[in-house]
């Protein structure tokens, strides 16, 4: 390097935004991410000793993906390359291949492909890497926010090792806050400003664990905030709150964190825990979920969880999500959590869901048995003649409705399908039942009384 080139990287890294600036470039400095890097972690032994296979990075924004590539940058003896996948093209991955074959056969030299955003690349440019990571050519590091077990092909993902990387705690945001307001030499130190500790844990907390965040409000409140008499800059609260307006909420409709967050509603819902159910239905309505998709939702669970252990229960879902369709936001809100919140505490049975299961496993293992003949349609010329219709039982003659006549195919008679729970109104189900059929299976067999137990 000349001494323009010189020049020319230690200007642009003075001119780089305060979280370039701080981003880490040893495994010390890395704040964070013990779970991976900590010194008894794999990922640190395989950088230390430079040993590095190929690995994906995936975790939410400014969690440390891209510094923990720079680190590895900083300690490998290969080649390091560096692309976005929002940005390059066949040919920069050509140049890429080219060079890495180039310094291989020359030198004996690895080359590591540090890929950004590799959830961007389509299935043709993943497919073209591939070859070259399976043969050795480059090393391949990816980075994404997206679930990789849906974005990356396959064929890579089982190539590399995938590391998850939390967001970061307040604590760890706090320290990195201390090194960009004091740190003279990569921080902001020589501006002389100082930050109050609620300014600081106020900033740590509201980040979301997005290290990037806190630091751009940093910088944005040290270059406009004036000096006061002490010839000091102080951040205090007020400060602060205008530099980062407001939290950041993670969530893409089409990401991991979308099902994420709609796995945690529902659950919550099933485990009758109204709170956490109101709260997760809160953070979609903040993401900006679509009400039609929220209510979907809670109809499913009314009849997957609740059942007839509480009949209403679809009923007050079914009448939300047509209010909710009709009123829109931001009022929708209300109607949608009334029905989670009564989906939440009902009583809970997923006999509904049991007993199709268990019917459609019936139907695939024993094809289409013979419909027995009296319940088969007779509403024709000539039925009778092929004996349709003849021998069924109107139930509605009988004493309580209810004419005891076998409905189930011969070969099934005896199966047992629906098994109402001792939950809510399937208690009354299961007496009405055994009163009036006088089958056992109506009365408390062993397996519930367990359940119940537990």
């Amino acid at each position: 390097m000349d001494l323009f080139e010189y020049m020319k990287e230690k200007n642009a890294e003075e001119e780089a935004p305060l979280a370039a600036r701080l981003r880490p470039r040893t495994l010390e400095e890395v704040v964070g991410q013990e779970h991976i890097i900590g010194k008894d972690k794999l990922l640190y032994r395989a950088i230390r000793a430079d040993k590095l296979g190929s690995v994906i990075f995936y975790g939410p924004p400014g969690t440390g993906k891209t510094t923990l590539a720079k680190v590895i940058a900083n300690t490998t003896s290969a080649e390091f390359r560096q692309i976005n996948a929002t940005s390059a093209g066949k040919k920069d991955m050509e140049e890429v291949i080219d060079r890495a074959r180039q310094i291989r056969g020359g030198y004996g030299k690895k080359t590591i492909l540090f890929v950004d955003e590799i959830h961007r690349f389509n299935k043709g440019q993943q497919d073209y890497l591939l070859p070259f990571v399976e043969d050795g050519t480059v090393t391949l590091i990816g980075a994404t926010t997206e679930n990789p077990y849906f974005e990356v092909n396959s064929a890579l993902i089982s190539r590399s090792m995938i590391f998850e990387l939390h967001p970061l705690t307040a604590a760890n945001v706090r320290t990195l806050i201390d090194r960009a307001v004091y740190d003279k030499e990569r921080g902001m130190g020589n501006y002389k400003a100082v930050i109050d500790e609620d300014a600081a844990q106020f900033l740590a907390e509201i980040a979301g664990g997005d290290a990037r965040h806190a630091l751009n409000a940093v910088e944005l409140a040290i270059l406009t905030t004036d000096r006061a008499d002490d010839g000091m800059i102080h951040i205090t609260q007020e400060v602060a709150r205008e530099c980062i307006q407001k939290r950041v909420a993670r969530y893409d409709k089409k990401g991991d964190n979308h099902y994420d967050t709609i796995s945690a509603f529902i659950k919550s819902m099933r485990g009758s825990d109204p709170d956490a159910a109101v709260y997760y239905l809160a953070r979609m309505i903040k993401a900006g979920e679509e009400p039609e998709f929220i209510a979907r939702r809670i109809m499913i669970c009314a009849a997957e969880d609740v059942g007839n252990a509480d009949p209403n229960a679809l009923c007050v879902a079914t009448m939300a999500s047509l209010a909710a369709e009709r009123i829109g936001w931001p009022e929708s809100q209300i109607i949608l959590a009334q029905a989670c919140e009564y989906v939440a505490t009902a009583p809970k049975s997923n006999t509904a869901v049991e007993s199709v299961s268990a019917a459609c496993d019936l139907v695939e293992r024993t094809g289409s048995l013979p419909i027995p003949p009296y319940l088969q349609d007779a509403h024709y010329s000539h039925a009778a003649d092929l004996g349709r219709g003849i021998g069924y039982e109107y139930a509605h003659i009988y004493r309580q409705h209810y004419a005891g006549q076998q409905y189930l195919p011969d070969a099934v008679c005896e199966e047992e399908l629906y098994r109402p729970s001792e939950n809510g109104y399937e208690k009354e189900i299961r007496r009405h039942m055994s009163e009036l059929t006088g089958k056992g299976k109506y009365t408390e067999p062993e397996d519930l009384k367990e359940r119940s137990l537990r």
